[in-house]
């Protein structure tokens, strides 16, 4: 018996079976479309396997709350189609199975916790900066949730002085994943990011605004260890200037020799590699199982 994964996001959803050591025996990758379509492949998929749990992580924001009558859905996300989707519900109607469900960022974290860059650590934090950006963490080796759970991509950052692009998100222009995703590299510079790796001020930009959103993860989540993956983090020479904004940011303010000594074994790339999303959702299936 596997455990089953679902890896969802805004442009792919990347399914896979594996066992409790997050070793993927097998998988597909499906575009996302309309939930029909796209489940209609997603089940078909599962059906070839015998499940003891699945576990999803999927773009948001979704609702985490189990005693909400939409736990389970899909919300108000950008992706229309999505909107009020009952992601568990309808895995539910096919495989009667226990189901963990959490951001797409979240279960890459717990992923990186358990089998990745953050192994051994009790607090970690995990960022992918592509087609959005989104953040999950876990705290006190718990996985944060609230009131909802955190949209840490999706906060105001100081502009610099010399940028003058208004932001492509649809709900706030000029949050950092307005300013620094995926999209808003090609909106600002007329290009995809891969046609750009050549241009210095592009990466600079960038790096200005994904460290000083990191220094502000740091000051209020003070994380063991800050992961950075996603599409956009294929360039090589972004992480360094990354690393050297978030020192620049904090200025000094926090004493501790992670930053101020050894910043390139604090803020790294997926120990996981492209499979963090995906073994984090295994690592869901897992959790859900042990409940």
């Amino acid at each position: 018996m596997y455990l089953g994964a679902i890896e969802a996001g805004g442009t792919k959803f990347v399914c896979a079976v594996g066992d409790d050591d997050g070793r993927v025996r097998q998988r597909e990758m499906f575009p996302t479309t309309t939930p029909e379509e796209t489940m209609r492949s997603v089940i078909h998929f599962f059906q070839q396997f015998e499940l003891k749990a699945i576990g999803i992580g999927s773009f948001g924001p979704i609702d985490l709350n189990k005693s909400s009558h939409t736990y389970g859905y899909i919300t108000s996300t950008p992706k229309r189609k999505w909107e009020s989707f009952n992601f568990v519900g309808e895995m539910s109607k096919h495989f009667p199975v226990p189901i963990g469900f959490d951001t797409d960022v979240n279960a890459a974290a717990l992923g990186e916790r358990l089998w990745g860059a953050a192994k051994g650590t009790n607090s970690c934090l995990y960022m992918t900066v592509g087609t959005g950006i989104g953040v999950g963490a876990i705290v006190e080796g718990r996985l944060l949730h609230g009131l909802l759970h955190p949209e840490m991509g999706h906060i105001l950052v100081r502009r610099h002085p010399e940028d003058g692009f208004a932001g492509c998100c649809p709900f706030h222009n000029d949050c950092l994943e307005g300013m620094a995703s995926g999209p808003a590299i090609e909106k600002r510079w007329g290009k995809k990011g891969a046609e750009l790796t050549n241009h210095t001020e592009v990466w600079e930009l960038e790096a200005f605004y994904l460290g000083q959103a990191i220094a502000q993860y740091i000051l209020t989540l003070s994380p063991e260890k800050i992961i950075v993956g996603g599409g956009v983090m294929k360039q090589t020479q972004l992480l360094p200037a990354v690393r050297r904004y978030v020192i620049d940011f904090l200025n000094g303010y926090i004493q501790h020799e992670a930053i101020l000594q050894h910043i390139d074994e604090y803020v790294v790339r997926p120990g996981l590699g492209d499979n963090a999303g995906i073994c984090g959702a295994l690592a869901l299936a897992k959790q859900a199982l042990g409940e």
